[in-house]
């Protein structure tokens, strides 16, 4: 069941000069948390004075905060036997290889029959950990890329995969196919991400946007194409996709930041390695998965 809700647009003016912008917010908001407030900021539906704002960022005595508050959309999330590979399977985290073409949560769209779903019905266990909408959900692979993600199945492990991924400790691999073969055998790509001001539904690079590092390696030059291995230093929203499309070698088989392609209903990009330290040992652990059947055909017949 979807309850959804107006968009709701909010304008205030500093009356003076003031705290973080969050602070601000939350002050004039009293129905919505700061962690909410945190939220919409840096996804992007908050400005100063016609630019994109930051939660950090602080009010001036008379500048124009406008606060637009996206429809509420809440889901009944209820097991569903989807096929998923459980690669590993502990009391305290279940490692799956996420399939191209499921969601991560419901959400817009897609109210059921993703990743969570399937879950419930395996692991029954993970109901309720870190919140009632994504259970054990610590981040996130876009629908159409395809590869390894850890859920937590206790608060705690859930606590401290989330503290982890902020502190910069888990460690996510990438292979990806690019439009063309960037010049340097290797590189990092370190530009800003926010929302595009200009189509909502899009990431873009953004001066004022949120710190993103990826780094890059190219395993094989395919003459056109090029296979790359990419490490994430930091995870934002479609953040390979926006890097390599800035550097003018786009994903292979992205239509939104690149071309679709004929032969290849998805865009070309599997998370292959993933690694942490053990929620309850401590331990490092790494985890390592194949291309999937069908990028595995694209490359040879490259090859060929």
């Amino acid at each position: 069941m979807q309850k959804d809700s107006k968009v709701r647009v909010r304008e205030f003016v500093a009356p003076g000069d003031s705290a973080r912008l969050d602070r601000f917010l939350s002050e004039r908001e009293k129905g919505m948390t700061r962690s909410r407030l945190h939220s919409l900021i840096s996804e992007g539906w908050v400005s100063i004075n016609g630019l994109q704002a930051r939660p950090a960022q602080r009010v001036k005595a008379g500048d124009r905060v406008v606060l637009t508050i996206p429809p509420t959309r809440e889901y009944d999330v209820s097991p569903q036997l989807i096929p998923v590979d459980l690669v590993y399977q502990d009391s305290e985290i279940v490692v799956v290889d996420k399939p191209a073409g499921l969601s991560v949560h419901p959400g817009p769209g897609h109210p059921d029959g993703t990743l969570v779903n399937a879950l419930l019905a395996r692991c029954p266990d993970i109901q309720g950990i870190g919140g009632v909408h994504r259970p054990g959900i610590v981040h996130r692979l876009d629908k159409d890329t395809s590869g390894l993600m850890v859920v937590a199945k206790t608060e705690r492990s859930h606590h401290s995969l989330s503290a982890q991924i902020k502190e910069r400790i888990v460690h996510k691999g990438y292979l990806a196919l690019t439009v063309g073969v960037p010049p340097q055998d290797e590189g990092t790509v370190d530009v800003p991400i926010a929302r595009d001001p200009r189509h909502r539904q899009r990431m873009a690079v953004v001066l004022d946007g949120r710190e993103s590092r990826t780094h890059y390696r190219v395993l094989e030059d395919l003459g056109s194409h090029a296979l790359l291995e990419l490490d994430l230093e930091t995870g934002r929203t479609h953040q390979i996709r926006v890097h390599l499309a800035y550097l003018g070698y786009p994903l292979y088989g992205d239509g939104v930041y690149g071309r679709r392609s004929p032969v290849l209903e998805r865009h070309f990009l599997h998370a292959n390695t993933l690694g942490f330290r053990h929620p309850r040992s401590g331990e490092d652990v790494s985890f390592k998965s194949d291309l999937p059947t069908e990028l595995q055909q694209i490359l040879s017949a490259m090859r060929q």
